[in-house]
């Protein structure tokens, strides 16, 4: 299936989309991605639907293509200050301000946003199988978080995080009653209740 890239011809819509709201660790990261009209990426789907291989190919291949893209994060800290879903919003604002091209219309993953500029916007429920330019926004979004958490893993071994990226499993909840909460944990997320558990 082939996924337009804009809803309304000629208008410049970025697609935006946000992974790791429901982590334990890490920050909320949000993508924002404006496609030329007349450009087709073969594989563009939702990349929770897509391999690591093909997010790591088809990541090369939006930032070849891309009018314009960028990728912006909230960490642990400002996630426990604001909430989530406000931290996510703060995420998805971030990106959009820090495209290179100013768009005109922008394209929400999801059914709730709250501008933090006075471009117009449309939510859409589902929106990364069905735009690609929000597509691309989430598989932006994906390799960027992954890659981070890689990285953050060698800093504090044994949560696992190469493999959960910060998600909740039962292998990384098990660390955090062994082993204690980190800085980058989101003490205001259940399990890492930092009156539970020490802090790494």
């Amino acid at each position: 299936m082939i996924l337009p890239n804009r809803i309304v011809a000629d208008r410049l819509e970025a697609g935006i989309d946000e992974v790791g709201r429901g982590c334990l660790a890490g920050p909320v990261v949000a993508a924002a991605v404006i496609l030329p009209e007349d450009i087709c990426i073969e594989g563009l789907h939702d990349s929770k639907k897509l391999t690591a291989k093909k997010r790591e190919l088809l990541t090369e291949r939006i930032k070849e293509v891309a009018i314009a893209y960028a990728v912006a994060e909230v960490p642990p800290a400002e996630i426990d200050r604001l909430n989530i879903l406000q931290a996510t919003y703060r995420a998805m604002n971030s990106a959009v301000a820090s495209l290179a091209v100013s768009p005109e219309f922008l394209l929400v993953d999801g059914n709730r946003f709250r501008a933090e500029s006075d471009i117009p916007y449309q939510t859409i429920v589902g929106g990364d199988d069905k735009v690609a330019s929000i597509a691309a926004a989430s598989i932006l979004a994906k390799t960027y978080r992954d890659h981070l958490m890689h990285r953050l893993a060698i800093a504090y071994p044994g949560y696992d995080w190469e493999h959960n990226v910060g998600y909740g499993t039962a292998k990384h909840i098990e660390a955090i009653k062994r082993l204690g909460i980190t800085p980058l944990h989101r003490r205001s997320f259940a399990p890492c209740q930092p009156t539970l558990f020490d802090t790494v």
